[in-house]
């Protein structure tokens, strides 16, 4: 075979199989994550810069991912009161503006977990629990028939095949044999809840005894950043 054909079919097939592998990725589905805090301390948040470090790993894993960013108390929803329970009785929102933006929220809560391959949640422990800015978004995606139903064999989670990840910071230490255990109604509810929705693959990204010295404080962040860093798709 002279040269210059020789030359050309390579050219040809390394062209024709970039094309494949363009065409290819274009078709692959894009990766979105779902990026929540509710920590109240801003720059000071164990919590919030655990949440950072788990999206840059993520984002890492998935080159191009779409992300969903919900800070809780920057944007926080209105606590369930009885004219929202009205309106989820068929009645109507009225002149109420604030209700009716504040309904709208809530449904685009519940839109960013179906949309998401991936959720991040910031939640700290607040007196033995979650914050309240948190237990608000639970009371506005734990909704029947949307994210679950009752039938026959009882309570189905709909939200179902997403990944989790729960950045948990909290000042004393509530794991394995602790005294404090018993105390401990942080990691427990926001895991009830996410199994109640369907969402059971969650990993526990955790920093506790943060309030017990510098020493402990630091151990107990590098010891969860590790954690982060050893992640894999």
């Amino acid at each position: 075979m002279h040269l210059p054909m020789l030359n050309a079919l390579k050219t040809f097939f390394s062209r024709t199989a970039k094309a494949l592998l363009t065409g290819r990725a274009k078709d692959q589905p894009m990766t979105t994550i779902l990026h929540i805090d509710s920590s109240i301390l801003g720059g000071y948040s164990v919590s919030r810069s655990l949440t950072a470090d788990i999206m840059a790993k993520q984002q890492a894993l998935h080159p191009g991912a779409q992300v969903i960013r919900r800070d809780l108390v920057v944007d926080a929803a209105m606590h369930l009161s009885d004219a929202h329970l009205a309106v989820f009785r068929g009645g109507e929102v009225g002149s109420n503006a604030a209700l009716g933006q504040d309904l709208a929220t809530g449904a685009a809560y519940i839109d960013d977990l179906f949309a998401a391959d991936i959720i991040v949640i910031g939640a700290p422990m607040y007196n033995f629990s979650i914050p309240s800015q948190l237990k608000g978004w639970v009371d506005r995606v734990a909704v029947a028939g949307r994210t679950f139903q009752y039938g026959a064999n009882g309570p189905e989670g709909l939200v179902k095949g997403k990944k989790v990840f729960v950045a948990s910071a909290r000042g004393g230490i509530y794991s394995g044999d602790s005294p404090m255990l018993s105390l401990e109604h942080q990691e427990s509810y926001l895991l009830t809840v996410l199994a109640f929705i369907g969402l059971t693959d969650v990993t526990i990204i955790r920093a506790e005894g943060l309030a017990l010295g510098e020493d402990a404080k630091a151990s107990a962040i590098a010891a969860a950043k590790e954690q982060i860093a050893a992640l894999a798709a």
